[in-house]
């Protein structure tokens, strides 16, 4: 393990002791656990953003006719009872 100064304001400080207190652990633990959970997120951000960018079914495009058939049709059951039309 490496040590680390920062700088942060007066009022950072406090908190930062009255939080790792509460927690029971130290402004350093907390801090270092901190970072920890920052980079593993990141990291887990990053394998899926490249999992997508190289999942390759993702870029193709689907047929027109089944563009369409997901597309809500005009004058549909359901919209002629939302608008009270049918009844």
């Amino acid at each position: 393990m490496k040590n680390v100064t920062i700088t942060v304001e007066d009022s950072v400080l406090e908190w930062a002791r009255v939080e790792a207190a509460r927690r029971g652990t130290s402004v350093s633990r907390m801090l270092g656990d901190f970072m920890a959970e920052l980079q593993r997120r990141e990291d887990a951000y990053e394998r899926a953003y490249l999992a997508w960018r190289t999942d390759e079914r993702s870029w193709q495009a689907r047929p027109a006719a089944a563009v369409r058939s997901a597309s809500p049709q005009r004058g549909s059951p359901r919209k002629a009872a939302d608008s009270g039309a049918a009844a």
